[in-house]
């Protein structure tokens, strides 16, 4: 794909990472000639302004691709499978926000910090993984590259804004409610989908999706999967336990990991603190440690509390915190593209 203006669509475009992707295109200058706002025909005729223009939504249909150079799609997978191939059939390169084609083995899975080489065998179609995912193997792929890893444990800790808009809405409600001491009415989480809901405010719900017959949900085999395709490992041992918190937006991460190498808690603190879009925080002393409510707005994956296991020569624990709509979603989305026009 030529470095030049490109014409650039966003299916989802009222979503919250739709109008985060809109928001970055702008910042990050990308090389976009137009940028055509798609979504529902329910919100066709909305006007979304950022940067001092103007956007009309229009309804997404398979013409609505005819021109269209690069089409990022974040609009729940049914729509990415609906309309993801009548995209690419009209020329356009799709990068896909949700889990529709991340385990499909000709769609490539891609973190730009980790595995850029994979958009070489693109068809067309591109994968942005799952928001937990992407922070912790960008934070890991330094310590992976210089130390190997063998196990990894991870417990999420993740914000109501990774199940959208209405889910931010709904824990606003619900805190009001609890103040009131009204009764609390809940509808969205753990999933919309699911046969009970409960509140999230003030709350933890060790579930976010569907179980699944092994016991772990949706959200837990998407990282454990997503993590092996895209470390181009399917030996590495996986597992994930995935909490929805009360927090807006911000996912934090406990990480436990094993590395094939003796290495020490200095030298992993070395190859994170110089591995790009990772920033090292980590200084307990002092209490300098992540935390999702100052990593809101921020571009980067946040690490800390990096510490030897004391049961295990070669295991550490880390801590790991990033903007899920951004470096989760919107921001890896663009540098994706940024990749395919370098």
């Amino acid at each position: 794909m030529k470095n030049e203006n490109l014409n650039v669509a966003i299916v989802g475009a009222t979503g919250a990472v739709g109008s985060k992707i809109l928001e970055k295109l702008i910042e990050r200058k990308f090389p976009a000639k137009t940028i055509k706002m798609l979504a529902s025909k329910r919100s066709a005729g909305t006007e979304i302004s950022v940067g001092g223009q103007t956007y009309i939504v229009e309804e997404t249909v398979p013409e609505s691709f005819e021109g269209i150079d690069i089409a990022f799609f974040s609009a729940g997978g049914s729509i990415s499978r609906k309309f993801a191939h009548e995209a690419v059939k009209r020329g356009a390169v799709v990068i896909d926000n949700t889990s529709a084609f991340r385990m499909d083995e000709d769609v490539p899975l891609v973190v730009p910090e980790v595995n850029p080489s994979a958009l070489k065998g693109h068809n067309g179609i591109i994968a942005n993984p799952n928001c937990s995912t992407i922070q912790m193997v960008a934070a890991l792929q330094p310590v992976k590259e210089k130390f190997g890893i063998s196990r990894i444990i991870v417990s999420t800790y993740q914000a109501v804004s990774g199940a959208g808009s209405e889910a931010i809405d709904e824990l606003g409600e619900q805190s009001k409610q609890f103040e009131g001491r009204s009764s609390i009415k809940a509808e969205i989480l753990p999933s919309a989908s699911a046969d009970r809901h409960f509140p999230i405010a003030f709350n933890a719900i060790p579930q976010i999706d569907l179980f699944d017959d092994s016991g772990y949900t949706l959200e837990e085999l998407k990282m454990m999967n997503e993590t092996k395709k895209i470390f181009e490992d399917q030996k590495l041992a996986v597992s994930a336990t995935c909490v929805r918190l009360p927090v807006v937006t911000g996912h934090s991460e406990s990480v436990y990991i094993e590395t094939d190498l003796n290495t020490t808690v200095e030298d992993i603190r070395s190859a994170i603190e110089s591995a790009s879009g990772v920033v090292l925080q980590d200084d307990p002393s002092s209490q300098v440690y992540p935390m999702p409510l100052y990593s809101e707005g921020k571009d980067e994956v946040f690490v800390g509390r990096i510490r030897k296991d004391p049961n295990h020569p070669n295991g550490f624990h880390l801590w790991i915190v990033a903007d899920n709509l951004l470096k989760g979603a919107a921001l890896n989305s663009i540098q994706i593209a940024e990749e395919l026009v370098k």
